[in-house]
């Protein structure tokens, strides 16, 4: 018959109830039978010393001849004859009767006092043993009954004790091997097995548990195979391909590595496999610029394929649940398109160059033609001259411009820095156009406090931007406004800024206002020009660790500004 754990632990309450009743009426038993004993000696022999001592005090009175008191010796006489309990005590009783009776009856004199003395000590003597022996037999009851109850409250004692260890193991034990198996099948640890003798539910609960581990093992088996398949079907996939991958868990220990990272780490794969990549990146400056994500986005130059290689880095973070789980890091190589760009750039700086020759060559020509002295012109050939002039001036600037990319492109700028008085980047380009906004009758305010510091800078190329600012702005105000330049202390340095009230940029065109080659439609930024000149004050700005901007909002105005940090 299968016991269920309820009915286990009513039989276990039900025990210790038992236990409690039985200790009880062991307990009431010798209670009450002590008190039937010591009310028995009580009734039974206790009355008859009294009374014999009554009648003692009543036969005192006798002697000296004094009979007043024979009522009350006849009283307690009765109530003796009505107490007898005690073998011997009838006939004491009976004898002590007839001598009384013949000293009421027929002779008072005293010769009779000593047998009824005698006879009263007999009635006394009785029950004075009476009570001795009952005492024993009382102690010996009390004794009985106090080793029965010590018994019984050692094996109560033991019993409930064994039960208070034991019934809660019984039921805590198996609970306890369930949960230690349940955390192990969560570590897939699938061979583990519980092992409960029980014909409970504790035991129908572990031979569940042991099918459900037996079948998570066969399936996880089943399936090991076919995931190691894909598993080298990857590793073989990645190493395959020709851009280095390195992948990283979320602790940033190294899970692969393909073939081509391997060759352009120099690292061996033992010493990359599950190892710690900040720790390896500390003798490595390759991979510490690998693993860290900068925001730097600039191509990375590389030794690989027996010469240098450029190669963009990405970093993809691994998500799952919304719970980072690692990151892959991607190298592309792009070593064939810097390549092209350094034969566009190289292109592009000679065809600038070699124009600047025969423009210079035109204008000098129209410089001639200009001399009276060679002959006067018409209206009509003045005014093609002029045009001619102004085309000629127009190519010169963005042959230029072309020439400054080129030396940005190439990464060959070249900083002449010095410490330069923030007033003098100002004058440099009001100087230079303050007859353009004379023209269009525009106010140039500057703001400008004498206490600034210096600016350690290249005062060429930081006062090209800031005239290429001015000029935006002048071509963009209208006529009869006002232009703010200024240089202002903030935390991050020295700040110059050109401030107009035009027709502002668009929000969505903001991000691309520094791009190269971009136009802002609408008649903004660029309208007559290369689209090159912001670009280019970007890389001239950021090549001295500066930091370039623009606030616009439309209908308002636009606010471009730099800043650079101060030594």
């Amino acid at each position: 018959m299968k016991l269920r754990i309820k009915s286990k632990l009513s039989l276990g309450i039900l025990f210790l109830f038992v236990v409690i009743i039985l200790t009880g009426i062991v307990g009431l038993f010798a209670i009450n039978k002590l008190a039937d004993e010591s009310k028995n000696i009580l009734k039974a022999n206790y009355e008859s010393i009294v009374y014999a001592k009554n009648m003692q005090s009543d036969l005192d009175q006798f002697e000296v001849r004094n009979f007043s008191s024979l009522g009350d010796f006849e009283k307690n006489l009765e109530a003796q004859e009505k107490n007898i309990t005690e073998p011997g005590e009838q006939e004491a009783t009976s004898s002590l009767r007839d001598l009384f009776e013949k000293f009421r009856q027929h002779d008072t004199s005293a010769s009779l006092i000593p047998a009824i003395r005698t006879r009263i000590y007999l009635v006394s003597e009785l029950n004075m043993n009476a009570i001795v022996r009952k005492s024993k037999e009382t102690q010996q009851t009390a004794d009985k009954a106090k080793l029965y109850l010590t018994i019984l409250g050692t094996l109560s004692f033991l019993l409930s004790f064994s039960f208070l260890l034991n019934f809660p193991g019984y039921i805590a034990n198996p609970i306890n091997e369930l949960t230690a198996g349940i955390k192990q099948i969560a570590n897939k640890n699938y061979s583990q097995r519980i092992n409960i003798d029980k014909s409970d539910e504790f035991g129908e609960l572990a031979e569940a548990f042991n099918s459900m581990a037996k079948q998570l093992n066969e399936y996880e088996n089943s399936n090991l195979a076919k995931i190691i398949f894909e598993k080298r079907r990857i590793e073989t996939i990645i190493n395959g391909m020709k851009d280095p991958i390195i992948g990283l868990d979320e602790n940033r220990n190294i899970l692969f590595v393909n073939t081509t990272a391997i060759k352009i780490l120099g690292i061996k794969e033992a010493d990359l496999i599950g190892k710690y990549s900040p720790d390896i990146a500390l003798k490595n400056d390759l991979l510490r610029n690998l693993i860290n994500d900068n925001g730097n986005n600039a191509p990375l130059k590389i030794y690989a394929d027996s010469k240098e290689s450029y190669f963009s880095k990405e970093i993809l973070n691994i998500t799952a649940e919304d719970k980072a789980i690692g990151s892959v890091v991607l190298l592309r190589n792009i070593t064939q398109f810097k390549e092209l760009d350094l034969a566009k750039t190289n292109f592009i700086a000679t065809i600038s160059h070699e124009l600047k020759t025969p423009i210079a060559s035109i204008k000098m020509s129209l410089k001639l033609l200009e001399d009276t002295r060679i002959g006067a012109l018409n209206e009509e050939q003045t005014k093609l001259i002029g045009n001619i002039k102004e085309d000629s001036q127009r190519l010169l600037s963005i042959t230029g411009e072309l020439l400054d990319l080129a030396q940005v492109e190439s990464g060959k700028i070249t900083l002449e820095k010095q410490f330069v008085e923030a007033r003098s980047i100002i004058d440099y380009a009001n100087n230079a156009l303050k007859v353009q906004a004379e023209q269009k009758h525009i106010a140039i305010k500057i703001n400008c406090p004498s206490d600034l510091p210096k600016v350690h800078c290249d005062l060429e190329k930081t006062a090209w931007v800031m005239v290429n600012f001015l000029s935006n702005a002048i071509r963009y105000s209208n006529e009869n406004s006002e232009i703010i330049m200024e240089a202002k202390n903030v935390p991050e340095g020295l700040m110059f800024s050109a401030t107009d009230h035009g027709k502002g940029i668009e929000p969505k065109y903001l991000d691309r206002v520094f791009d190269r080659f971009n136009k802002i439609p609408s008649g903004e930024v660029g309208k007559s020009g290369t689209g090159l000149g912001l670009a280019i004050s970007k890389e001239f700005i950021e090549s001295q660790n500066g930091k370039i901007g623009v606030e616009s909002t439309v209908g308002i105005g636009s606010r471009f500004y730099f800043v650079l940090p101060i030594v």
